[in-house]
């Protein structure tokens, strides 16, 4: 039997919906910094349980064979002078971005372990899933000036699921990438190439070709205030040399970014670059980010190593900084606003939260496509691994 109320509140819902499936609700959530300072909320360091790869063809294996290995240049040599040009455009094979992959690849990994899930599968009722990604977009909000998100929101067996939806803005930007953008993003894969090897000691071999659809991702469990989290992320590559060799503590982040000359250009890199390289890695727990720094014809000159709990320290003292305190805790007050909003268990039901610069995050609510975004595949399986009420016995029996 259904609770009380429950048909009622399902059919007024669609009659609310207008033909243009834009309802906004009357709730919104403020970003301003101001109204989320205070004590860093509780937040569990992560643990990883599990891990998966994709290969050349960007297809899924559950297992860590896209796992690279962390091999700087000797620090005792000369500067590093890796050309981040070499190979561009002819050795370069670049994801396929009109794909819109969703959750697919972490709710294939979900669906092969929720069975070994520590808790069991009921933990997972409680949770939120979605990518690393997702939740670094939250952390920055308070900060961020420029681009704008939104985040589709459905709940299924009381599981949230998060899911990114590229804003109009977005796409017309990433049709429009003018080639020394796209050059550019070539050159963050090419440092990558510059300072991993395939296995632990090997040496780096940047002769081949960059394939951006290879990724080796972990999967880790953490916490947020009272939100149980299940996310993933890409990982660049694990140090063999590390001192724990306990995941994610032996993951290291590699990033490039241009050489600074002057104390304003440091400046506005401490506030700006180094905040979204903190929420990349202290989310999922990843300690170190090595940065190479390159100069205007490309050449990385310098590798500089920022240690993800020193980072805050550089902007400590700007006024015009950031503070980790304000991104977690509006990640979490999102986090319990989509708890609170999105309440139907029902995975072809879309709330659609939107944010602009300058604005508070708003709703919309929706159904099916455009915005539906759990795999038929997945609910259809998750549904029938739903323990069944064991029968009694009948006397006859």
């Amino acid at each position: 039997m259904e609770p009380r109320g429950t048909k009622r509140r399902t059919e007024k819902l669609e009659i609310t919906e207008p033909r243009n499936k834009l309802a906004y609700s009357t709730s919104s959530l403020p970003t301003e910094p101001a109204l989320y300072s205070g004590p860093f909320p509780f937040y569990r360091r992560p643990s990883e349980l599990g891990c998966f790869s994709l290969d050349a063809q960007r297809q899924y294996h559950g297992d860590a064979r896209a796992l690279r290995y962390y091999s700087p240049p000797p620090t005792n040599g000369p500067g590093p002078e890796f050309d981040l040009r070499d190979g561009y455009p002819d050795r370069y094979l670049p994801r396929d971005e009109e794909v819109r992959e969703g959750l697919d690849h972490l709710l294939r990994w979900l669906l092969e372990h929720r069975g070994q899930l520590e808790g069991g599968p009921g933990w997972l009722a409680g949770a939120i899933v979605t990518w690393r990604g997702h939740l670094t977009k939250l952390l920055t909000t308070p900060y961020e000036r420029q681009e704008g998100w939104q985040l589709a929101a459905s709940r299924f067996q009381g599981t949230l699921y998060l899911s990114e939806v590229e804003t109009p803005a977005a796409r017309a930007q990433r049709l429009a990438r003018p080639p020394l953008l796209r050059e550019l993003m070539y050159m963050g894969y090419k440092f990558e190439q510059y300072m991993c090897a395939d296995k632990p000691g090997g040496s780096p071999d940047p002769s081949g070709e960059v394939n951006t659809n290879v990724a080796f991702c972990s999967v880790l469990r953490g916490r947020l205030g009272n939100h149980p989290l299940l996310f993933s992320g890409e990982v660049d590559c694990t140090d063999p040399q590390a001192p724990s060799t306990q995941p994610p503590t032996c993951y290291v982040e590699l990033k490039t970014s241009k050489e600074m000359y002057s104390p304003g250009q440091w400046r506005s890199f401490y506030r700006h670059k180094l905040l979204k390289w903190w929420a990349q890695s202290f989310l999922p727990g990843v300690p170190k980010v090595v940065a190479g720094f390159r100069n205007p014809e490309g050449f990385v000159c310098s590798l500089k190593t920022f240690p993800t709990m020193e980072m805050f320290e550089h902007v400590r003292n700007d006024r015009d900084g950031w503070n980790p305190s304000v991104c977690m805790n509006f990640c979490a007050a999102f986090l319990s606003f989509a708890q609170s909003t999105v309440v139907q268990d029902d995975s072809r039901l879309v709330h659609l939260f939107s944010w602009e610069p300058g604005g508070p995050v708003t709703v919309s609510v929706h159904r099916d496509a455009p915005y539906a975004f759990l795999p038929m595949w997945y609910v259809e399986a998750m549904t029938q691994d739903l323990p069944s009420v064991p029968k009694t016995p009948s006397p006859t029996e």
